[in-house]
């Protein structure tokens, strides 16, 4: 709902797209998706956030962490967040999704309706794992959590990002401005 108790609108003819969050577990990419998403809401727009946790309790339980199944998943958040743009809202990925190729796969679902960002959040493995916010790095540390992105799996950074932030350096609200800047140099009209 918007402050005058109205649901929230996607204005006549505005265009979609998916902001697609990628990094490591505990970068940062929640926390920007949320501040994001309330930016957005706050000028008008209608957004969906697609997070991977609560994507990974709902959508994709079946799914294990090997890398198929990370692939998967990403595959089903594409498929999930294309859905949601093609009517015209903003959706806002935030998925680990460490491999390159699930990445473009994920591009290629979400450009056939709609535009794609690519934000690479690139904070170190050493400030990511210190945050640690569910204790899921020192799992991961005693063997508890095989196959774990970072620790006994690799992260691929992508190389073809739209956008680079590193939260240890660059705060939440200016990675807003700087997503808030590309998505208002998409075209606003739908073709």
């Amino acid at each position: 709902m918007n402050p005058n108790g109205d649901a929230w609108r996607t204005p006549p003819g505005a265009r979609g797209a998916v902001v697609f969050l990628t990094g490591l577990s505990g970068s940062g990419k929640s926390t920007i998706a949320e501040a994001l998403a309330a930016d957005l809401r706050a000028a008008g727009r209608e957004v969906s956030i697609v997070d991977g946790d609560v994507l990974r309790q709902h959508v994709s339980a079946d799914l294990g962490y090997d890398a198929a199944s990370r692939e998967a998943n990403v595959r089903r958040a594409a498929e999930l967040a294309a859905g949601f743009a093609a009517d015209g809202q903003i959706v806002i990925s935030a998925l680990i999704a460490p491999f390159e190729r699930s990445r473009r796969e994920a591009r290629a679902i979400v450009e056939s309706v709609a535009p794609f960002l690519l934000v690479y959040v690139s904070t170190p493995l050493e400030v990511a794992e210190a945050r640690d916010p569910k204790g899921l790095y020192r799992r991961a540390r005693a063997g508890e959590i095989p196959d774990f992105t970072g620790i006994d799996s690799p992260y691929e950074a992508p190389p073809d990002a739209d956008l680079v932030v590193d939260t240890s350096v660059t705060p939440v609200a200016e990675s807003v401005a700087l997503i808030r800047a590309l998505l208002d140099a998409l075209p606003r009209d739908r073709d």
